[in-house]
């Protein structure tokens, strides 16, 4: 049985999995208005999934933007009502559904997050892991694709 967990101030070593941005450091992942959770088996010690969380005010339409628009939502102790998915990665079949909606449902009831987006690169994998968990498409920009969950 897998727990979702946040990764807490030391590197994690699986971000070197990364496979959509294994270029965004430890530092930038948990960085203002930034996390990383994981879904962790305790009793067989393995992860089956990991993702990374930003949360801004607006949608972002590329990496520079959820950099920019993540700091901007957290200042004055402030945090963003938008929860921007830009990377997940599992380990077991399944297990990328589970963390999405197990975290969307937690920030739902924990930060009294609104929206659930993606910033999601331009392939036809991501199109269909999103599209076949039930995400709409918001908008196709220049290098990558948004969508949203909302029924989470």
């Amino acid at each position: 049985m897998y727990g979702l967990l946040r990764v807490n101030g030391v590197d994690f070593p699986k971000i070197k999995d990364d496979p959509v941005r294994p270029h965004l450091s430890f530092a930038f992942r948990t960085g203002c208005d930034r996390e990383i959770y994981y879904l962790h088996d305790e009793k067989q010690l393995k992860v089956g999934a990991v993702i990374c969380v930003a949360y801004t005010n607006e949608v972002p339409t590329s990496e520079y933007e959820l950099d920019l628009f993540s700091q901007a939502a957290c200042q004055d102790e402030q945090h963003g009502s938008i929860a921007v998915f830009y990377t997940v990665w599992s380990y077991d079949k399944g297990c990328g559904r589970d963390i999405i909606f197990r975290l969307a449902g937690n920030l739902k009831n924990y930060k009294g997050i609104k929206r659930f987006v993606t910033l999601s690169p331009k392939t036809e994998m991501a199109e269909k892991f999103h599209l076949g968990n039930g995400a709409i498409v918001l908008q196709r920009n220049e290098t990558t694709d948004n969508y949203e969950y909302l029924n989470v």
